[in-house]
């Protein structure tokens, strides 16, 4: 595919597609060198990330749906085992955090999207294998320092979900960007 295939058909692929596939080390291996490619003001570089494979995506997913029972005033059994399925079957999960500059050098936001565009440099390449993806950030993230070891500037943003599955890949046909651009 060239470049202009991979950015119109990147999509969200849903956990709930996915086969039951694990991803390979190496193939992630490539999704997170590429993320490393985004651009970065100051070099600043605050991606992180965590790889979660096989039983630890799923204690991940358990950890979550409990979480989700203890903390909410309105529970459905359907969105607590929803959390677990999710996490069962993906063949791989990236938790993406963002470790904040300790001297604040840049606004925060420009972290965030220099973390983003990583997360778009792996998602494209996820395209360009033939794997689905999708960037979950559910509120629940706020937990993540009970699971995961996260520096004193370092957050989570979210879970990019990876999954082999079969068919094709919803279709979408963006607005005219003509409604979105002002001509001076």
């Amino acid at each position: 595919m060239n470049l202009k295939d991979i950015i119109q058909n990147r999509r969200s692929v849903f956990p709930n597609q996915y086969i039951d596939k694990p991803i390979s080390k190496t193939v992630i291996l490539e999704l997170l060198n590429a993320a490393n490619w985004a651009p970065t003001h100051k070099r600043t570089e605050p991606w992180r990330f965590k790889v979660l494979q096989g039983d630890k995506k799923n204690e991940l997913g358990v950890f979550l749906s409990n979480k989700f029972k203890a903390t909410t005033d309105k529970f459905s059994e359907f969105k607590y085992n929803k959390i677990q399925r999710n996490f069962k079957n993906a063949g791989g999960i990236i938790a993406i955090c963002m470790a904040r500059d300790p001297e604040e050098s840049i606004p925060e936001w420009e972290e965030v999207a220099a973390t983003a565009m990583a997360v778009q440099n792996m998602w494209l390449t996820a395209t360009n294998l033939g794997l689905g993806a999708y960037w979950s950030s559910p509120g629940l993230i706020g937990f993540m320092d009970e699971f995961f070891h996260l520096e004193d500037n370092e957050k989570c943003l979210g879970f990019l979900f990876l999954g082999h599955y079969e068919g094709s890949a919803p279709k979408r046909e963006p607005n005219a960007i003509d409604d979105k651009v002002e001509w001076l």
